[in-house]
């Protein structure tokens, strides 16, 4: 989908990597001392600590201080915020909570700045891996200042796909896995890494051929998408229209493989009932 390209998105792209460094580098402070975190439930698998809470007043402070009248649309601070509506900057100030709560190294900082539902800058800082990925929409997607590309994997038999398990909603697990089924016979093997953006960002740099899960949030995704457009991919619905900035289900691929993972993951379902 061609995105509406306005003449700030560079300067917001710039105010998204200074914010998500600001982030990450308090992140990787706290690591140190992770052990003596406590773990605050926001559901019975869910979790936070004052690490996503102060990352995030990181990130709104300096994004409001840069881009007046700008909204946060945030998992910590704003929740309830709508993506779709004005200016906003959506984020995930540590996605993959759990991963660094565990000292399992896969999570980071994700910020997207939208304007009236159209990404126009976003940033996924790899905090425990390595690497800023960032892209403004029409200028291509970056990884420090190394243009990225997705795969160029044409067959099935050779995608490695990365996907989410259902965990806060299982009412969703008979339908994933009916879907894991199909897929596992005929690909080369699927990952759960835990964290949405950076499954998404691996879409991007090439390291994944495709991505799905069932439910995301907005600052799950919103990122990753303009990051895979960017890089060559497709990003959509399980439905195959152009994936939207808001909660829902979300599949991604270099492209080429887009209409048959479509295809399988949809195979014999009858107008599944999908999360509103």
């Amino acid at each position: 989908m061609a995105s509406p390209a306005h003449p700030k998105r560079q300067d917001w792209r710039d105010t998204a990597v200074a914010a998500a460094n600001a982030a990450a580098q308090f992140i990787t402070h706290e690591a140190m001392s992770r052990h003596t975190l406590t773990w605050e439930e926001k559901s019975a698998t869910d979790f936070v600590s004052r690490v996503d809470v102060g990352a995030e007043e990181r990130i709104r402070d300096m994004i409001t201080a840069r881009i007046p009248g700008i909204r946060m649309v945030g998992e910590e601070l704003s929740a309830d915020a709508h993506p779709e509506q004005g200016l906003v900057a959506i984020v995930d100030p540590l996605d993959g909570t759990t991963n660094f709560l565990h000292g399992f190294p896969n999570y980071g900082v994700s910020i997207c700045i939208a304007l009236d539902g159209v990404p126009q800058a976003a940033v996924v800082h790899d905090v425990a891996r390595g690497g800023v990925l960032h892209a403004t929409a029409g200028d291509g997607a970056f990884v420090n200042s190394s243009r990225l590309r997705v795969s160029t994997t044409t067959s099935p038999a050779r995608a490695l796909i990365g996907t989410g398990i259902p965990f806060k909603d299982v009412s969703q697990a008979d339908l994933y896995l009916r879907q894991l089924r199909r897929l596992m016979p005929i690909i080369s093997g699927v990952r759960r890494a835990g964290s949405a953006a950076l499954d998404l960002s691996d879409v991007a740099r090439g390291r994944f051929d495709g991505f799905w899960e069932l439910f995301l949030n907005p600052w799950d995704l919103a990122a990753g998408v303009l990051l895979v457009r960017e890089a060559g991919g497709r990003v959509t619905d399980l439905e195959g229209h152009e994936a939207p900035l808001t909660r829902g289900p979300i599949v991604a691929s270099n492209g080429i493989l887009h209409d048959w993972f479509l295809g399988m993951l949809n195979e014999g379902e009858v107008s599944a009932p999908y999360p509103p």
